[in-house]
């Protein structure tokens, strides 16, 4: 793929998501990503207004997490969780399936928590389209289910289908971007994250399908690292 590191920076989502991160790790990310015009961070929500405030002069975008990182919280409370987020000024919500519904083939559930995040993401007072996200943990799921979960999602009108939370069991692979990839076609975006330490991981995904790249080595793809170096 011809593409050089300082154009990944509109397809990076520099991310913060560990349990220890400090208020001072997140500034530091916050800064990174206006000084290399990374696409958005990618932070905690108890963060998004220290982001928001951090980022407000600058095209990097807030994105947030709901039902972190395992799924497992109600519709209801997925639903809460996101209209808190859009209110404290998160413009991009990503937002984790229920990997029990999916392996149990329960589709309405999966279906009517995807639609009530979506539906939240629309509050009175917001001017900005809000992107919203899927996260379907692929280190659990069997090719066929995440064929099917990425069939439902895009059928609901998600903005993104995203491989991992980075907290599983693995990290996604290509090959699991490829098979979403398949299934949604062009209109609908795939985001990886795990995998991706420098710029040739990022060049892989990007080539097995994936037009999002979630990492914590932002500064690192941009910067051309592992670019002509040997594996």
């Amino acid at each position: 793929m011809a593409i050089k590191p300082k154009d990944m920076a509109k397809i990076v989502d520099h991310t913060i998501l560990g349990p220890q991160a400090t208020v001072h790790d997140v500034k530091d990310k916050c800064m990174e990503a206006k000084e290399y015009n990374l696409t958005a961070v990618c932070v905690q929500p108890c963060y998004v207004p220290l982001a928001t405030q951090l980022l407000k002069e600058s095209s990097v975008k807030v994105a947030t997490v709901i039902s972190f990182p395992l799924g497992a919280e109600t519709v209801e409370t997925k639903a809460y969780e996101t209209k808190d987020a859009v209110r404290n000024g998160a413009q991009e919500i990503e937002m984790v399936a229920n990997i029990s519904a999916i392996k149990e083939k329960k589709w309405d559930l999966v279906r009517e928590e995807i639609k009530a995040v979506i539906d939240s993401t629309k509050i009175a007072g917001v001017t900005k389209d809000i992107i919203t996200k899927l996260i379907i943990e692929t280190c659990y799921l069997t090719e066929e289910e995440i064929k099917k979960v990425s069939e439902l999602a895009k059928s609901q009108g998600i903005g993104f289908i995203k491989t991992s939370t980075g907290f599983g069991s693995a990290n996604s692979q290509p090959e699991q971007v490829s098979i979403i990839r398949k299934v949604v076609g062009r209109n609908t975006g795939v985001e990886t994250l795990g995998n991706v330490e420098d710029f040739n991981d990022a060049i892989e995904m990007l080539d097995a399908g994936a037009n999002r790249i979630g990492t914590e080595y932002g500064v690192a793809v941009v910067t051309g690292k592992g670019l002509d170096e040997e594996d």
